[in-house]
């Protein structure tokens, strides 16, 4: 649950001339919807050269009001996203010259401790910048050779969809972006909350291979379903109580067979491992936080600690298989 006492973190999205528009108003969305269900974030709309208050997108759409960038005094864990723009920019030395400050800038906030994302071709700004010298990155994979050609220092990652080293993310491009907007979300407010902005966004939660294994809290949810996404919700929130098939299913206005029957088929997995999961995260979760096994059994709505033992014991055997 997200608390109100939370520091408001602030999102600046920097709309560079002849952005691509998917690559910043997804993450934009992405946390948009977060602040909207509760976030303490605050969405700004920032450009890349001194001065401008105005930038074009690569398919004409206009962008005014904007906050230059230099005016923006960012604090530790702020975000700044750098979305794609037209290549022949980025391979303009005039272009480069004139951003030349913004990247001066980019760097001066990584140090302060802001994390730093790009998103496609939004790369090439921060290798220009410097930020990307021996990091682990990635980009479109069209750009990739180029990329390593024009920057040898950096350690270029292909076929990812995002890469993280030392506060800097690197996306492959658009939905990839959506993808990092939603691990963002997951990293700063918890797995439960960057579902439910998934869900509400009628968006699959996707995430890269080489990233650590799913929260239960997302797996199980790249379905349209919102009978079984509602049944989650109220497994999820309500791990300490025993729903019975018959209760689950008068909240979604089925038969308990015909609920069991679709929840199998839209998850692949049966409402009672489900719950079981659910309930062994949630567990180990407790107990990394100093709670005893048997304060955990009981916010797992366990009766015992040898119940809790036995699932523990089932859930870290399946996660070691993987």
């Amino acid at each position: 649950m997200i608390s109100n006492e939370q520091t408001v973190i602030r999102a600046i999205f920097i709309i560079p001339p002849e952005v691509h528009l998917l690559d910043i108003t997804g993450p934009a969305q992405i946390f948009h919807e977060a602040a909207s269900n509760g976030a303490p974030v605050q969405l700004i709309f920032s450009t890349i050269l001194t001065g401008k208050t105005e930038a074009v997108s690569s398919c004409l759409l206009s962008f005014n009001q904007l906050t230059p960038y230099d005016q923006l005094e960012l604090d530790r864990d702020d975000l700044v996203f750098v979305p794609g723009l037209d290549f022949s920019l980025l391979s303009d030395n005039t272009f480069l010259d004139a951003s030349r400050p913004f990247q001066y800038w980019l760097n001066a906030q990584h140090k302060k401790g802001v994390i730093v994302c790009s998103v496609c071709t939004g790369a090439f700004l921060l290798a220009a910048s410097g930020l990307l010298d021996e990091r682990a990155c990635t980009t479109h994979w069209e750009f990739t050779d180029r990329l390593q050609q024009l920057y040898p220092k950096i350690k270029l990652q292909t076929n990812r969809l995002f890469v993280q080293e030392d506060r800097i993310y690197t996306s492959a491009g658009i939905t990839s972006g959506i993808d990092l907007a939603l691990y963002l979300v997951e990293q700063l407010w918890g797995a439960y909350f960057a579902a439910q902005i998934a869900k509400e966004a009628v968006i699959y939660f996707r995430r890269s291979l080489e990233d650590p294994q799913l929260s239960v809290f997302t797996q199980y949810r790249n379905h349209l379903d919102h009978r079984i996404h509602r049944v989650q919700d109220l497994l999820a929130q309500a791990i300490d109580h025993k729903y019975s098939i018959e209760e689950l299913a008068d909240n979604v206005n089925m038969s308990p067979r015909n609920l069991t029957r679709l929840f199998k088929k839209t998850t692949q997995i049966t409402i009672g491992a489900y719950m079981d999961r659910l309930r062994a995260e949630h567990a180990e979760k407790l107990l990394a936080g100093g709670h005893t096994l048997q304060a955990a059994a009981l916010h797992c709505g366990l009766k015992s600690t040898n119940q809790l033992r036995h699932l523990l014991d089932g859930y870290r055997l399946a996660k070691s298989a993987v």
